[in-house]
């Protein structure tokens, strides 16, 4: 079910008032409520409120393809026995010596059997089929040619967190079967994010929730900001950037150019859009999840662009990858001669393992890889200058504009960024090469291809008033944060963007990008 179907406009309202009508605390109060007639306690409300939640991310999910709700089923049931594994390990010190019964045995065993689903799922056709090819032999009767299920990457990465965390004693292991599988499959970041951590999410579905109007009505604004990123900007960008690309062999160099600036715009307003509606939806139900981008196209360096950039997964990948490998502040054994160098080394070393990882973990094709690999290269002058932790405050704190310099540095890491996804979107390394190649001769400056001015002339309309809104509210917790405006001023912003969506929204709502990851 897509967040801009007509299917999800009718399942949100309805699944939001029965959550509220099942609680003791109801949009209007408790005589409201259920169970004020049913004189139930507080947690048996509680408990039959995480059931629904439970039920309702299982229709929305089953929407797209019920079979593989017994995969995540499987996979919730498995991470929430290993964490009561581990904790029975951590609390029993006799347990600790046997290898069966051990808190890291079954941290383990839930890592692999996890990754091992996603392997196979992800990346045992991609492996099988690289192999063949390495080696020369035929390797289709090996194929599983399965389908891919949606947001595997995220609730997995999402259930390993769990037992981790549970083994690091960060997080009590959970008794309550309903509220994990609720916390693993919570609907509104189930297939695209923000990868939730159990430290965060999973309290919140072990406690009481009240109805608050005021988080009610800034999750509207955010989930009508996150379709507008959505549906005027990335869905209208897609249209001219799908068309350039089939043909990108023809094309002039400024067409390349203007469709690779065009698709940063898309992938920004396509996921970061998502994550609005996803954090928008999750206010309604008095559930609070955590940001996932921090105006990363305003960032100065390609180290600031990764801190505000799918914040969720690089901090996944800074606590249990980077940390754990040494981090920034490795240990230097007795032996070494020079242990600045060799800070350095490991430091280097660990940054490429996780942007690899990260390029991996976006799919399983050599673009992803490689394009993890450029973004690990554009780290590396940062570190060896030790630099990469310069820029932790926003760009013109404190002023309307930034100074020139600032500029400067936007754009030029902007570019950067755009030739990265140049590398994300082709299909294969080879294509890639070939539109960058495209970019640079001498059509570069010609006028590019447009085959409705008028209609990219107002695509370009929506992009800048997009940039301008989170420009300005580059300090709030997201774009349309307009809480502190006139209550007139904001129901006519608000009419204008709801005005804007109406009158371009495409004939066919296209699917989130991130949907396939």
């Amino acid at each position: 079910m897509l967040f801009n179907s007509l299917e999800f406009a009718f399942f949100l309202p309805i699944v939001f008032l029965l959550y509220w009508f099942l609680t003791p605390s109801g949009i209007n109060g408790p005589r409201y409520s259920l169970f004020h007639y049913w004189h139930v306690s507080e947690q048996t409300a509680l408990n039959i409120q995480n059931a629904f939640v439970l039920v309702a991310s299982y229709v929305f999910y089953g929407w797209w393809d019920w079979r593989f709700l017994l995969l995540i089923a499987f996979t919730s049931f498995c991470s929430w026995g290993s964490g009561l594994l581990i904790g029975r390990g951590l609390t029993q010190p006799s347990l600790k010596g046997r290898r069966l019964f051990s808190p890291k045995f079954w941290m383990i065993a839930n890592i692999v059997l996890n990754l091992g689903i996603l392997a196979v799922f992800k990346y045992y056709d991609f492996f099988v089929s690289e192999f063949g090819q390495l080696f020369g032999i035929s390797t289709d009767s090996l194929l599983l040619r399965i389908i891919l299920p949606v947001g595997i990457s995220f609730y997995t990465f999402q259930a390993l967190s769990y037992s981790i965390d549970v083994y690091r004693q960060k997080i009590e292991p959970t008794k309550d079967i309903i509220a994990f599988f609720a916390f693993i499959s919570f609907f509104p970041q189930l297939v695209a994010g923000p990868i939730e951590r159990a430290t965060n999410l999973l309290p919140q579905f072990l406690q009481k929730r009240t109805f608050s109007y005021d988080q009610a009505t800034v999750g509207m604004r955010q989930i009508l900001w996150g379709l507008f990123k959505k549906i005027v900007v990335a869905d209208n960008c897609a249209t001219y950037v799908d068309q350039v690309w089939a043909t990108y062999d023809t094309q002039t160099g400024s067409t390349l150019l203007l469709a690779a600036i065009l698709f940063t715009f898309q992938i920004y307003g396509d996921f970061s859009g998502y994550s609005d509606i996803a954090i928008g939806t999750a206010k309604l139900f008095g559930i609070k999840l955590m940001r996932n981008f921090n105006n990363p196209y305003f960032s100065r360096d390609i180290a600031e662009f990764w801190r505000r950039w799918h914040i969720s997964l690089t901090t996944w990948f800074r606590d249990y990858v980077y940390i754990p490998l040494g981090g920034s502040r490795p240990e230097v054994p007795a032996h070494i001669k020079n242990p600045d160098r060799y800070k350095k080394w490991i430091i280097v070393r660990n940054t490429f393992v996780i942007f690899l990882l990260s390029g991996f973990w976006h799919g399983a094709n050599w673009t992803f890889i490689a394009w993890g690999a450029y973004h690990a290269l554009l780290f590396l002058p940062l570190i060896l200058l030790g630099k990469n932790r310069k820029y932790t405050n926003q760009v013109a704190e404190g002023r309307l504009l930034p100074t020139w310099k600032e500029a400067i540095q936007i754009f030029c890491t902007f570019m950067l960024v755009v030739l990265g996804w140049i590398i994300f979107r082709a299909e294969t390394i080879g294509q890639a090469w070939e539109y960058i190649c495209g970019i640079c001769n001498n059509t570069l400056f010609a006028i590019p291809y447009l085959k409705n001015r008028a209609y990219y002339s107002a695509l370009f309309i929506p992009i800048i008033m997009m940039l301008v809104v989170e420009w300005i509210n580059r300090d709030h917790q997201h774009g349309f944060d307009i809480y502190s405006l006139h209550p007139v001023i904001r129901l006519i912003l608000c009419i204008i963007i709801v005005e804007l969506i109406v009158l371009l929204v495409p004939a066919t709502p296209s699917q989130f990008i991130y949907f396939q990851f």
